[in-house]
């Protein structure tokens, strides 16, 4: 599994500039409002050189890496939950993402219009903000209906839920969303279908002109409300993007390089996903395959094996465990071994980022 991302954001800001970006697709990006009109979804190979490196001392058929789904909805715009522009119809599509990158506009270009007329990142943040607040207390009070009846015929765990539906309307009438709720731990755990957008994991995506020293204020604005939220920015450049994605591999080493660039900005745009939700990967290598694998970090190795397959965890034997470092250095598995890098863990070793694992289970 890799992880899914919601792109959210006011109309004419980039979101489907950025989405073909990452995506390699070709859905329209116009500049006039709700040129997006239904929800894109593409999903991506995860770039991690250090499979490149693997599959390179194994040479296997094929190389699959990890993989990651974004979702791009229709820009939302004041007023949205009423009914306003697309209204929050979309929001919809967006409930069962992992997290939610907000792309804010930080360029200055006369030519795409504003639907605030003006750019004003932390006004934009917070216009978006309250829109999804709105949908999730419209989320909650149709929950709350359903679930009334059931609790006054005296089911106990319905009046429970009850309960914490009422914290949470209640907090979201007092502006605050379901994250910054001081909900104990049974509620949030009680209420996860619910979905709400305000309880996700969000990063800010920052859309730079060309020339960033001309989004700098913009971009400094932005920067200042995140902190305070203890919230992520990655700052990249959509029509960059857009150039890089078009290009051939080749060629597209050679611009990022006169870029000045590492790397595409959409690359650090997936790490900071995988930070943000508390992710990492091991890997599995052999002639057949090398394959990269999302894990929550934490993850015990029968878990992990169970990501592969359910026989896997509840076959668990016993792993055999590599780290990545140590695979590279010694030039492989047999080279490893004979360096005794290789080990055997239990099912409650925690496995690490960049493990090579090959585990052994019952049928």
């Amino acid at each position: 599994m890799g992880f899914s991302c919601g792109i959210v954001g006011l109309p004419n800001v980039g979101k489907s500039t950025l989405f073909n970006s990452l995506t390699n697709s070709r859905v329209m990006a116009e500049n006039y409002p709700f040129c997006t009109v239904d929800r894109n979804t593409g999903t991506v190979p995860v770039p991690d050189p250090r499979l490149a490196t693997l599959a390179g001392l194994v040479a296997p058929r094929p190389v699959v890496p990890a993989s990651m789904t974004f979702v791009d909805i229709a820009g939302l715009i004041r007023g949205a939950a009423r009914g306003d522009g697309l209204g929050n119809q979309f929001l919809a599509h967006i409930q069962e993402v992992d997290a939610i990158a907000h792309v804010v506009r930080c360029f200055h270009d006369p030519d795409v219009a504003h639907v605030e007329s003006e750019v004003d990142p932390v006004r934009d943040v917070e216009i978006i903000e309250i829109e999804l607040k709105l949908a999730d207390l419209e989320t909650a009070s149709r929950s709350i209906d359903r679930v009334r009846r059931t609790a006054s015929s005296g089911d106990k765990e319905a009046a429970k839920r009850l309960r914490a539906l009422e914290r949470v309307r209640d907090g979201l009438e007092r502006n605050h969303g379901v994250a910054d709720q001081a909900l104990p731990d049974e509620d949030r755990q009680s209420l996860r279908d619910c979905q709400f957008l305000t309880d996700k994991p969000v990063l800010f995506l920052a859309n730079l002109d060309e020339d960033c020293r001309k989004s700098s204020r913009s971009l400094h604005r932005l920067r200042s409300l995140a902190d305070s939220r203890s919230a992520e920015v990655v700052s990249i450049c959509g029509k960059v993007e857009a150039e890089i994605a078009e290009l051939e591999a080749g060629d597209r080493a050679e611009f990022l390089k006169e870029l000045g660039y590492d790397e595409p900005g959409l690359n650090r745009l997936v790490r900071t996903g995988y930070r943000l939700l508390g992710l990492h990967s091991f890997f599995t290598v052999g002639l057949r395959e090398a394959r990269a694998w999302t894990i929550a970090r934490g993850t015990d190795a029968s878990k992990a094996a169970g990501a592969i397959h359910t026989d896997f965890e509840t076959g668990f034997i016993r792993a055999e465990v590599v780290s990545f470092a140590d695979f590279a250095e010694s030039g492989g598995e047999t080279k490893a071994k004979a360096a005794g890098k290789w080990r055997l863990e239990g099912k409650d070793y925690v496995v690490a980022d960049g493990d090579v694992i090959y585990f052994r289970f019952n049928v």
